[in-house]
């Protein structure tokens, strides 16, 4: 196949790109930064801003694609003008999403009022009403990390474009927290950091402990939309990528830490008793439990990487490349920590 990655030097959009290519298909990559991974010579290259995509439909044409797959759509606008502009030239646009859109997400947040949503979440879940899920301060906060966010970042609008054009089929795939080499977000680094500064426990408030909410590794999440790009049956499909079985919080920090040696423990505290930075804002009582039981049974898809493996490789990137700024409240002891330490 003939496949366009929009946004395919990024994060996920790497590993993608290199399994597409090593498949067999003919890759084209379309991204506005003048130092492209070195994918080699077989990797189509058009350098171009995707806010700006009619001015490259010759260049579209040019390559053909039989799908085309965005990675970074973030508004109803970009959706709008993704679909007219690759209209007639495409068969197929796969649109990444993410878990944020469905209602129990704003339940977290508190924009959403009312009960807690049923678990788990399956494809045919309810949505966030909401259109904002994040005030303005925080889009402005991860636009320093994801600089294709838009300040009308919405990922529910984008579904609703991309599935009621009628001019092309599409496949939309809701993402989970994904973790892994090149993380921008460094999931792994605030746990790692107090395991590599050999504290001899690390506190988490009760209800954080408990909480439970979607994970993915880069390159499994990866493997699954490469299967959903070259699959016919996913045409005109929504899937949940998701590891599963979904921890909780605290026994994903127990994996983490035991992958790392570390040979502390975690104390967990009544909430009220948890010092406040070390509380998970929101509503904590709602649980992001997703079902990925679609994807697999529609498209056989399974994880290439295990868990294990999966974890070692993070913490070991981690451990090499440590954010060039951090939080140092949120990484280092304080009085508060260290006295609830010493009486655990």
């Amino acid at each position: 196949m003939r496949i366009l990655v929009i946004g395919g030097n990024g994060f996920i959009g790497v590993p993608l790109v290199h399994e597409l290519s090593h498949g067999g298909h003919k890759i084209a990559i379309l991204h506005r930064h003048a130092d492209p991974a070195n994918f080699g010579s077989d990797v189509v290259v058009i350098r171009g801003d995707r806010n700006r995509l009619p001015e490259y439909r010759a260049r579209l044409q040019q390559f053909a694609p039989d799908v085309i797959i965005d990675l970074i759509l973030s508004s109803g606008e970009q959706a709008r003008q993704l679909m007219q502009s690759v209209a007639g030239i495409a068969q197929r646009v796969v649109a990444v999403s993410s878990m944020d859109v469905y209602r129990a997400w704003g339940v977290l947040h508190g924009v959403e009022p009312g009960r807690l949503e049923p678990l788990p979440l399956k494809e045919t879940s309810a949505l966030r009403t909401t259109r904002h899920l994040y005030s303005p301060e925080a889009v402005k906060s991860m636009q320093g990390i994801f600089t294709w966010l838009t300040d009308d970042y919405d990922k529910v609008t984008v579904e609703e474009v991309i599935a009621s054009d009628p001019s092309i089929p599409a496949t939309i795939l809701r993402l989970p927290m994904v973790y892994g080499p090149g993380d921008p977000l460094h999931r792994f680094f605030p746990l790692l950091k107090r395991l590599i500064d050999e504290r001899p426990s690390i506190i988490l408030s009760a209800d954080f402990a408990a909480w439970r909410g979607p994970r993915g590794y880069v390159e499994n999440v990866a493997h699954a939309i490469a299967v959903a790009a070259t699959s016919e049956v996913a045409a005109g499909r929504v899937y949940n990528v998701c590891e599963e079985p979904c921890y909780s919080e605290l026994d994903w920090q127990l994996m983490i830490a035991k992958q790392a040696g570390w040979s502390g423990k975690f104390v967990v505290l009544p909430t009220d008793q948890t010092p406040k930075h070390l509380l998970l804002p929101g509503n904590t009582a709602q649980h992001i439990v997703a079902s990925s039981e679609l994807i697999r049974a529609e498209l056989n898809y399974s994880e290439v990487i295990g868990m294990d493996q999966a974890m070692q490789r993070t913490i070991d990137w981690e451990r090499q490349h440590p954010p060039s700024t951090v939080n140092q409240q949120q990484f280092d002891y304080d009085a508060e920590d260290a006295a609830l330490e010493t009486a655990a």
